[in-house]
């Protein structure tokens, strides 16, 4: 049994040393004009990305690294005479601002000097705002083998969140010369093609949030556990693991309940104190699974740190730049898309870890991965404090290999269940069986029952 047990931590910490490899370089390719487009309820912005080059040569105006207000002013004019838009063959209102220029890169382009600026695309009254007629030509009337890429970012209506889904390109036609509009009709919306959007939303930010799965899962990996002069000496019985991993739960989903709505609402949010806090609350979480800070107090930490959680979780909202139903719905949704991806995390996790709890394997695991996760919470801190590095970048990996995790802590979970399920032959004592290495300790009765591990 100890060798499976041993292969199973083994497991584990080859998926903690493993790194993402650098992805191969792409061919270089020309810069092109991208479009993205965000659907409101009344309006639609438009977050354009053009070749400063293209664009110099294009409208004549020079385009240094930095634009000073004048030539901002010129560049939102230029821009004004060269989208239009309409719908049921009227026009709608577009307004340029927000011009900076900034290096970028696109599609395996290399760095390259590019103009960013926001038009806001308004229809009438009664104009549909959700079937349009795009007519754009700058740059692309002088530059004919200019490229214009139109994407949709964001529609809440259609449940597409953090999309990049392509609408179209608008090219010269080779034959007239002419610079065809791009026709766009984004379906029919719903409230809860909206709702449901918010909820996968919620889902794939934990699913992909490794920093806020590390501390809910650290602060759980002692909850099987009993303290007793300031170390982990004993294993409480199932019921009350349970309890303890749900009320753990509960004081967190409740601490980010709270301020995801304040911080939506509009609550001012210091994203770069609110990110290094969140890699604090690891540090300390991880500190708390190798030896006992706070004991019989987790729930009341995972409330409190889950103040800082919410906040964070509030800038996804925030960029939606949503209002009324659709906020409501909004909050709603996302919260709840955070607590079943939780609350699948846990279910997933639990019970290997109220199993291996009762055996000797589970000291060095549980002191090695909060060992881990100490280090990446280290390197998220600095990074976060505007100093990159590697152990930060190499702690954002753990988020890919925790699919391997989970699935190594199940495999060592099996090896228990069955190792006490299936008769033992020949000779057997205390010492070679599981149960006896860290016998059921009732939550009633922790100080009175203990045993080492």
């Amino acid at each position: 049994m100890r060798r499976a047990l041993l292969a199973a931590l083994a497991v584990l910490l080859a998926c903690a040393a493993s790194l993402l490899v650098a992805a191969p370089a792409s061919a270089h390719v020309v810069p092109s004009t991208v479009i993205a487009l965000d659907v409101h309820e009344s309006d639609i912005t438009a977050s354009m990305t053009l070749p400063a080059s293209d664009l110099s040569i294009a409208s004549g105006i020079e385009i240094t690294d930095a634009v000073d207000a004048t030539t901002a002013e010129e560049i939102e004019q230029y821009l004004e005479e060269h989208f239009a838009v309409t719908s049921d063959n009227a026009g709608w209102t577009v307004a340029v601002d927000d011009v900076s220029v900034a290096d970028t890169e696109q599609w395996g382009t290399g760095e390259f000097a590019a103009v960013t600026a926001t038009a806001t695309l308004t229809p009438p009254a009664t104009a549909d705002l959700r079937a349009f007629t795009l007519d754009y030509d700058a740059i692309i009337h002088q530059v004919v083998t200019a490229d214009i890429y139109v994407t949709l970012h964001t529609d809440w209506a259609s449940g597409e969140l953090e999309s990049a889904r392509d609408l179209g390109t608008i090219t010269t036609d080779t034959v007239s010369g002419a610079v065809a509009p791009l026709s766009i009709d984004l379906d029919d919306g719903s409230l809860w093609q909206g709702f449901a959007g918010m909820v996968g939303l919620g889902i794939s930010h934990i699913a992909e949030g490794t920093d806020h799965q590390l501390f809910l899962l650290t602060l759980l990996l002692p909850a099987p556990l009993i303290a007793l002069r300031g170390r982990w000496r004993g294993v409480a019985r199932p019921r009350t693991t349970i309890r303890r991993i749900l009320t753990i739960t509960l004081a967190f989903t409740i601490g980010h309940s709270a301020t995801l709505a304040l911080g939506t609402l509009g609550l001012p949010v210091p994203q770069q104190a609110v990110e290094a806090l969140i890699a604090v609350s690891i540090l300390v979480a991880a500190a708390h699974a190798i030896r006992p800070l706070f004991p019989g107090r987790e729930a009341l930490v995972a409330g409190l740190f889950g103040l800082i959680h919410g906040m964070a979780f509030s800038t996804t909202l925030t960029a939606l730049d949503l209002n009324g139903g659709q906020l409501a719905l909004s909050l709603l949704g996302f919260n709840i898309g955070i607590e079943l991806m939780q609350l699948l995390v846990v279910a997933l996790v639990l019970p290997p870890l109220v199993l291996l709890a009762r055996t000797r394997i589970y000291t060095p695991l549980r002191i090695i991965a909060a060992s881990i996760t100490a280090l990446a919470a280290v390197g998220w801190l600095v990074d976060r404090l505007g100093v990159p590095n590697a152990i930060g970048e190499a702690a954002d990996a753990l988020g890919v290999i925790g699919p391997a995790l989970v699935l190594a802590l199940w495999l060592a979970g099996i090896v228990v269940a069955v190792r006490r399920l299936v008769p033992r032959t020949g000779r057997s004592s205390a010492r070679d069986d599981p149960r006896a290495l860290a016998p059921l300790v009732d939550g009633t009765s922790e100080r009175e029952s203990v045993v080492r591990l």
